[in-house]
């Protein structure tokens, strides 16, 4: 394979070597049709990547319907050991990884430690909680004793997964884990500007012992092979904006076959009138700022009690002028760039109109060109309502808009004034005040003194959206038994329940009704 086009730019930490290894991978046919991705840090190609074709698709999955029969034969323990073998594979190799993360995205370190850390907890949860998820549950029968009801777990097939750029590493491989320890094959096509990540974690995984034709991946445009995926997977899960989510969601139904879905969001934060202002401050610029506001679960929408809002405010805009940039991969930065220039239009276009509809800038609203190509500058507005394209779209981007709030109803009230519902923080010195806020928000999560990490990072309990925020649940039980189909065998022992010879049926329903209030006060059934 032709090696990767790189210009002649000094770029520490990019492996030309290993980009072009990682191409031989993903399922493309000769002489492919290629298209460069840029890097954010400089706005140069990055690589030029060959794109699968709708051949291509249709010879992935027919290589992982042949390859998951027998892959969902291998005992869930060598299941476990392979996954064990990635996690330790992907720490030992996590410089590396941060490398290719940063250059690709141009997010900071930390924001892709982040990252890393996530997909090795994923690993490590579902390794260990595979067994007790995927064996078969007992369940009493309709009469205790006489009926023995059995629950299996199959896996579904085939799994579609369709990730996004944003988080690279984690949306490639959260998902893919629990699907192949449920005994599923996966094709996965991440998003074109962000395939090398992909790509990397599939390696660790084929070399952590994931059979090859098992996990198969895809490089391509979206609106190109998107409907493609939907149409040949036996469950698709994706990742991406609401628009498109309610299209493949669509399809699926038609299909009749199983999907989940992680939307878009406009999420609150409310900071109560009891919180400490610094530290408030400080969770409020990880929730708004972390990768840049390039996070479906980061905060758009900040409501501030009266009492507390101008020592907050003052220690807000302070940490947020702080922020430390730079264009490079390293340990320097606390905030780093947009993705591409699409991504920068649109942010400057939704401040633009905000600005021209009467918001006001607090902070921010430009971009930073002397920084890097792609980056804006973390915004706060002030002023935004309704008709501003801020109001309650999600900009995916820097841009927050903070808003005074006389009460903690008026607060919960505004909160709740959403089609979206995925994430939410409340800041609050009062732990019980925050956990009786947080079960009257109409969102998936919501972490009490915290961003998004808090609820993200604990697996073993769900992780989703209400409302345009999406469909079903990563992490948890649900994040794995999603990808398995159930079935419930039950035999039946001694008597059935056909009216038994030379009995009449008045007689035998008033057997049946006696056996009923039996089973009623014993409490059995």
């Amino acid at each position: 394979m032709t090696a990767p086009t790189v210009p002649a730019l000094a770029r520490p930490g990019f492996d030309a070597e290993l980009a072009e290894a990682l191409l031989t991978i993903p399922v493309v046919h000769p002489g492919a049709q290629r298209h460069a991705s840029i890097a954010p840090f400089d706005g140069q190609p990055l690589v030029e990547l060959p794109y699968s074709t709708v051949d291509d698709v249709d010879m992935a999955f027919d290589t992982a319907t042949q390859a998951q029969a027998r892959w969902a034969q291998t005992e869930v323990a060598e299941r476990r050991r392979i996954m064990l073998r990635f996690h330790d594979l992907l720490l030992a190799h996590q410089d590396e990884c941060l490398d290719l993360i940063q250059w690709e995205t141009g997010k900071t370190r930390m924001d892709a430690m982040k990252e890393l850390l996530g997909v090795c907890t994923i690993a490590r949860h579902y390794a260990r909680a595979a067994r007790r998820m995927l064996e078969p549950e007992r369940p009493l029968g309709i009469v205790p004793l006489l009926t023995k009801v059995t629950i299996e777990r199959h896996p579904v097939g085939v799994v579609a997964n369709i990730a996004p750029w944003n988080y690279p590493l984690f949306l490639a491989a959260a998902d893919a884990i629990p699907a192949l320890m449920a005994g599923n094959a996966v094709v996965l096509k991440p998003d074109h500007q962000t395939s090398l990540t992909a790509l990397y974690a599939v390696d660790l995984l084929h070399r952590a012992g994931i059979p090859r034709r098992v996990l198969q991946v895809v490089l391509g445009f979206g609106p190109e092979l998107g409907p493609e995926l939907v149409e040949r997977a036996d469950y698709v899960m994706f990742t991406g904006s609401s628009a498109v989510g309610s299209r493949i969601a669509a399809r699926c139904g038609e299909r009749l076959i199983g999907c989940s879905m992680e939307l878009g969001g406009k999420n609150p934060m409310i900071v109560l009138d009891d919180a400490d202002p610094a530290a408030a401050a400080e969770v409020a610029v990880r929730a708004c700022f972390d990768n840049a506001g390039q996070l479906c679960v980061a905060m758009e929408r900040l409501y501030v009690m009266a009492d507390i809002h101008d020592a907050f405010m003052e220690r807000f805009l302070s940490r947020i002028r702080n922020l430390r940039m730079s264009a490079e991969v390293g340990w320097a930065a606390d905030y780093g760039s947009l993705i591409g220039a699409e991504q920068l239009g649109r942010t400057a276009a939704a401040v633009e109109d905000a600005v021209s509809k009467g918001a006001e800038v607090l902070v921010g609203g430009r971009s930073l060109p002397d920084i890097g190509p792609f980056y804006y500058a973390p915004t706060l507005l002030t002023g935004v309502t309704e008709g501003m394209q801020v109001h309650g779209s999600e900009t995916f981007g820097p841009v927050v808009a903070v808003q005074l709030v006389d009460s903690e109803d008026e607060a919960l009230a505004l909160a709740n004034d959403s089609p979206f519902g995925l994430n939410a923080s409340v800041l609050t010195r009062d732990e019980r005040r925050g956990q009786r806020l947080a079960r009257r928000l109409r969102t998936g999560s919501v972490n009490v003194n915290e961003a998004y990490e808090a609820t993200f990072g604990s697996t073993r309990a769900p992780m989703g959206g209400m409302g345009r925020s999406g469909l079903g649940r990563r992490n948890g039980a649900h994040g794995l038994t999603r990808f398995t189909e159930e079935q419930t065998i039950a035999v039946q022992r001694g008597i059935g329940f056909g009216t038994p010879f030379g009995m009449e049926h008045d007689a035998w329903s008033e057997l049946l009704v006696k056996g009923f209030r039996a089973l009623r006060r014993s409490g059995l059934a």
